[in-house]
């Protein structure tokens, strides 16, 4: 292998944000931040597959590491990172404005407070660990992906979009468990725990790499480009 990119024949290359303009890279990351809000929605509901318990929130979650794989493959891992912060702040908005909603005095006949307020005022230790374990989880993911990216010269992308899930989902799961669960589960659940919802998440991965594979190829035709992220323009923080 020599130390050249191998983009498709009809993309040129790029390897700083500064040499071109996305223009669709504002409709991936809508979608992505939209998976993260209603996954911690999704996430008060409780439902068993076989005898593990899993929140409804898995069932969108892993959706977002889809978005960015897309994210990372396509734009790189600074307008990635970008995005992730936007989450984050997003899904921090979404918990101030729920609790102001709690707070304020019900209308006369509507009998749902009670209901309102166990649905979405989740406990703060909750918020906290989901949070920390997103942030953590989603730029191992993306750092990973981009890393592969220069290492393979874009070849693989099934082998990448897995192996930087299976970091980020472990990275996450087990932050969020230990965080969010640690002392009020019993410990020999905890472990339990972190693998049964890891593996969940990389399967689910798996499954949806053609996906990946379609959506990343397409915003490449789009996009005109083939981006790498050169070291002097990859930046963690």
């Amino acid at each position: 292998m020599d130390g050249n990119p191998h983009p498709s024949p009809s993309l040129k290359v790029a390897e700083s944000s500064a040499e071109w303009i996305p223009k669709h890279v504002d409709v991936v990351a809508s979608f992505f931040v939209a998976t993260l809000l209603i996954s911690n929605i999704a996430a008060q509901k409780l439902f068993q597959l076989g005898p593990a318990v899993f929140t409804a929130g898995i069932l969108v979650f892993p959706i977002s590491y889809i978005f960015g794989d897309v994210l990372t493959e396509v734009y790189g891992f600074n307008r990635s990172r970008k995005i992730i912060y936007c989450g984050l702040l997003a899904n921090v908005f979404m918990v101030l404005v729920l609790s102001v909603a709690i707070s304020l005095p019900p209308a006369p006949g509507w009998t749902l407070q009670n209901e309102f307020e166990a649905i979405h005022r989740p406990a703060a230790r909750i918020v906290f660990a989901s949070m920390l374990a997103y942030v953590a989880g989603e730029l191992v993911n993306s750092l990973v992906m981009s890393r592969l990216k220069v290492r393979t010269q874009a070849r693989a992308l099934w082998f990448r979009a897995i192996a930087s899930t299976m970091a980020g989902q472990f990275v996450d799961t087990s932050i969020f468990v230990l965080a969010g669960f640690a002392g009020s589960l019993p410990n020999d659940l905890l472990f339990p725990a972190i693998v049964s919802g890891w593996l969940f998440k990389v399967v689910y991965e798996a499954a949806a790499v053609p996906l990946t594979y379609m959506v990343s190829g397409y915003l490449k035709r789009l996009e005109g480009v083939e981006h790498f992220d050169s070291k002097e323009h990859r930046t963690l923080v």
